[in-house]
């Protein structure tokens, strides 16, 4: 049996469905092998599938790890702007003979599965985000209120 070139797949994939860019597809094959990893299941013989919501984890931890705070904006950049999208991109392998599932996965699996902004932009917010305003605030409201004093005393 020929092996199959993933690009030559990938690029006859975008011809028919140009929702998302090559690279989202290279990044959820790369995804799938770090979850693989991360879960221990690697080797020809091993026990391979994953389900949708493990699948999801570890392209959510392999984003983080390769994009940090940009994440959100390179998954979106090529067309995955929800974990739908990560569903389709999947689905769209599995259909072009790439990757496999089984009778129970479904493209729903993926379907609504967490927020791009809590799993993309939250863990770079400050945690203390609102002490941090406040204490700006506060800082520059002593600074005006302390430099229009001086600016009354000093004028001519």
């Amino acid at each position: 049996m020929a092996k199959i070139n993933f690009s030559e797949v990938v690029e006859q994939i975008c011809d028919k469905d140009s929702r998302y860019a090559p690279d989202a597809y290279h990044f959820v094959q790369e995804g799938l092998n770090h979850t693989l990893k991360s879960l221990k299941r690697g080797g020809q013989h091993a026990h391979r599938h994953v389900s949708g919501q493990e699948l999801l984890s570890g392209l959510r931890e392999f984003a983080l790890k390769e994009y940090g705070p940009m994440s959100k904006a390179v998954l979106n950049e090529w067309g995955i702007k929800a974990t739908d999208d990560f569903g389709q991109v999947v689905f769209n392998l599995v259909n072009s003979g790439v990757l496999g599932k089984n009778e129970t996965d479904s493209p729903s699996d993926f379907k609504n599965v967490f927020t791009f902004d809590d799993a993309f932009v939250k863990p770079f917010v400050p945690r203390n985000i609102t002490s941090v305003r406040k204490s700006t605030s506060a800082k520059t409201k002593k600074r005006t209120s302390s430099g229009s004093k001086k600016n009354k005393a000093g004028s001519v």
